[in-house]
């Protein structure tokens, strides 16, 4: 059983900088897909940034030149958030996808005062 714990979410003001943490624990392999997805309240969860185990990246548009996501092979993600928006806040969740399963963290709140 995947479990993935996050850290590093808070309030910071607009055009601020963040850094999450997401470790997945209880696989013995490296995780072919780990990423962030977020949601704000009333609204879906969306994708934020994936990388896959070759460190190949995929973000959506609407941070693409602001985030980066990067991982260790202790399948550590991170996403470092820069000149973050007040449309930067949700509850940012790590994934994880495996072969034949997914796994999601608790999520971290991340709040933008403009």
């Amino acid at each position: 059983q995947v479990q993935l714990v996050e850290s590093g979410g808070g309030l910071v003001q607009a055009g601020g900088s963040l850094r999450l943490s997401c470790t997945a624990t209880g696989s013995r392999l490296v995780i072919p897909l780990m990423g962030w997805y977020r949601q704000a309240p009333g609204k879906q969860r969306d994708l934020v940034a994936t990388i896959s185990s070759g460190d190949y990246t995929n973000y959506a548009d609407s941070v693409k030149g602001r985030f980066a996501i990067s991982r260790n092979s202790a399948n550590t993600v991170f996403l470092q958030m820069n000149n973050l928006k007040p449309e930067d806040a949700a509850v940012y969740f790590c994934y994880a996808g495996l072969r034949d399963s997914t796994y999601w963290g608790q999520g971290t709140q991340v709040t933008v005062s403009s």
